[in-house]
């Protein structure tokens, strides 16, 4: 790793096969198995994987959430921890794993404020105005600092250069701002905060390492040698933001000074070890090593862009289709939940308006990560779904078919198009158009004011109009995507095909809807569901790779021996077809940024009526 008290040196990377075949099945490998625990907005879960990267073992449970008011979201590290428990104590039994035979564990999760006392290591309540619950965590999906963002951003500090020029609502330097301005003094001055991954490693080893991903990508950390950066902290933009009490002791409560009173690892580095407490909890041995945790997004990329799969010289950006680590710079990986988030990685900084980044040093030291995404894609799917007229029509028909509502409107929909003798499912939604940016707009765009639009609704209120109103989403997320892989290659990245995991893999019409969008192939894992948390085991094998000076293999390595094959989704080759969605692309884009304009035209006319 380049520490504050090292040189920076870009290190070499070795061949991953990233675009090719998996043709080592034969490898012997020895009982030992690695537990990636990813944390999500709903549930946690528990994935082991063996040395060859295959999943022996699996499970799930819901984590709570709190919604004490109207955009509040909490939840609380006891209760998280108490469901990584259960999860994999249940994927140890289940599968009939030998508990001495696990090496190493590796955490992600979503990149939520935790709150301890730096006095006693207790959780610290987040919930106002009494502060008196066991909720410690602000999750990312949480926009109760719009006013405390919006001052972040007015000083136009130079760090917001490395978050897309705007410091989004979502991240958590204006979360803990928030706190301090809703927390009684005596209170605050006893809170340490951690991003969840990191939370999760403190509690797993006792020790307070923190992760480059978690600080860099969501608390304004500039690594050391970036932008004349000496201490990573930035001393002069946190007193600028009120948040100057923070630098007191070399920044102790946020994690301290690199090499001086804190420590910062990339991806899947030693942590520590499981200490004896978490191990009685685990259910596991003490001592099992722990790797340093990512953003769940990030574990999404580890899970998905090694995954092995032809791809031609044009879509490579290279001369020839060969074993290159190079070729993941113009690889896309879309992690797809409740959220989307958009991850690429390059060789060096690639600034992009409304994109996040570009963060050095968060998965591969002396590498740049950049990190696009939509707030709302799986919730937008959910909410248009659940509140059209024709949802529990839709739902019981569902239902006694023993399917999902989603597989039941995507076969709805190639129904109507062979009944209607349409050449295509777009062609049904042809006039129908929709603008989804319910949640705001997270990128490329950067306005969390954003909201949604629609052209050509009707009063239909079938089930037939449920399934255009569900097309015209999905068809919206498509679009949208083009929008921030075509800012993202303005600016200089050079994407070329997309790497997709979670739930919405799953989902065909969606799938090909982003491959022709975009006119690039999508690449799905092999292991849908479970992409991040295969990652997170990755970062468990890294971890217990380590020598007994902390050294470990390379993460590229990990990923080239632990990935899988991986199945290629191709744009439309029909000119109609292609036609159409430009056309829609129009309207999409028109609806966009039409939006801005029209707000800012009544803003002009009421002025500031109503304001006092």
């Amino acid at each position: 790793m380049a520490s504050a008290s090292q040189p920076y040196r870009k290190p070499s990377l070795e061949s991953s096969r990233l675009a090719s075949l998996d043709s080592r099945e034969d490898i012997s490998v020895k009982a030992e198995h690695f537990i990636g625990i990813d944390v999500g907005t709903g549930s946690a879960r528990a994935c082991i994987i063996d040395g060859r990267g295959d999943i022996v073992g699996l499970a799930t449970e819901n984590i709570g959430l709190w919604q004490p008011e109207h955009g509040f979201y909490e939840q609380s590290t006891s209760d998280i921890w108490r469901c990584i428990c259960i999860v994999v104590q249940r994927a140890i039994s289940q599968h009939n794993i030998k508990p001495e035979t696990v090496r190493g564990i590796g955490f992600d999760a979503t990149c939520s404020l935790s709150v301890f006392n730096n006095e006693t290591a207790e959780p610290i309540s987040v919930t106002g105005p009494n502060f008196d619950t066991d909720r410690n965590v602000i999750l990312w999906l949480d926009h109760r600092p719009v006013s405390e963002a919006a001052k972040i951003n007015a000083t136009n500090h130079n760090l917001l250069r490395y978050v897309g020029g705007k410091m989004s609502v979502e991240m958590e330097v204006p979360k803990v701002l928030w706190l301090k301005n809703h927390m009684p003094k005596e209170l605050f001055d006893k809170c340490q905060f951690f991003d969840l991954a990191d939370a999760l490693t403190h509690i797993a080893t006792g020790n307070e390492k923190r992760s480059f991903c978690s600080v860099v990508c969501k608390q304004g950390y500039v690594p050391v040698g970036v932008d004349g950066s000496v201490k990573g902290w930035q001393e002069d933009f946190l007193h600028e933001i009120g948040l100057g009490d923070l630098t007191e002791d070399n920044f102790k409560r946020m994690g301290g000074v690199d090499g001086v009173n804190g420590d910062y690892l990339s991806a899947g580095e030693l942590v520590g070890h499981l200490c004896e407490k978490a191990a009685a909890e685990l259910g596991l041995p003490a001592g099992i090593a722990i790797g340093s945790g990512v953003i769940d997004a990030y574990a999404g990329w580890i899970g998905t862009v090694g995954a092995k799969v032809d791809l031609d010289p044009a879509q490579l950006k290279s001369e020839v289709a060969k074993n290159d680590p190079t070729q993941a710079f113009s690889l896309l990986a879309a992690v797809a939940g409740t959220s989307t988030c958009h991850l690429a990685m390059s060789p060096d900084p690639v600034f992009v308006d409304g994109v996040w980044g570009p963060y050095r040093d968060t998965i591969i030291p002396g590498y740049w990560m950049a990190e696009g995404g939509q707030s709302a894609t799986g919730e937008l799917l959910k909410h248009v779904i659940e509140t059209h007229p024709a949802f529990n029509q839709a739902l019981s028909i569902a239902e006694s078919y023993h399917s999902n509502i989603y597989e039941y409107l995507n076969g709805h929909l190639k129904e109507m198009k062979q009944d209607q003798n349409a050449p295509s499912i777009s062609y049904l939604g042809k006039h129908f158009f929709f603008y989804g940016d319910l949640w705001g707009n997270r990128s490329p765009i950067a306005d969390p004011n954003m909201s949604g639009s629609i052209f050509g609704l009707t009063s239909d209120k079938t089930v037939e109009g449920l399934a255009i109103y569900y097309y015209a989403t999905l068809e919206f997320i498509a679009l949208q995507t083009r929008q921030i892989v075509e800012t993202m290659n303005k600016a200089g990245h050079k994407i070329t095909s997309i790497f997709m995991s979670g739930s919405q893999c799953q989902n065909d019409i969606l799938v090909d809807l982003i491959a022709s969008a975009c006119d690039m192939p999508v690449v799905i894992p092999r292991y849908i569901h479970a992409a991040v948390c295969h990652g997170a085991a990755m970062l468990g094998a890294k971890a217990a790779s380590a020598d007994d000076e902390g050294r470990t293999e390379s993460l590229w390595d990990i990923m080239d021996r632990m990935s899988k094959p991986g199945r290629k989704v191709t744009p439309t080759v029909d000119a109609k077809e292609k036609a159409l969605l430009q056309a829609k692309y129009q309207v999409f884009l028109e609806q966009c940024f039409k939006q801005q304009k029209y707000r800012q035209l009544v803003d002009e006319a009421v002025g500031d009526w109503g304001s006092h």
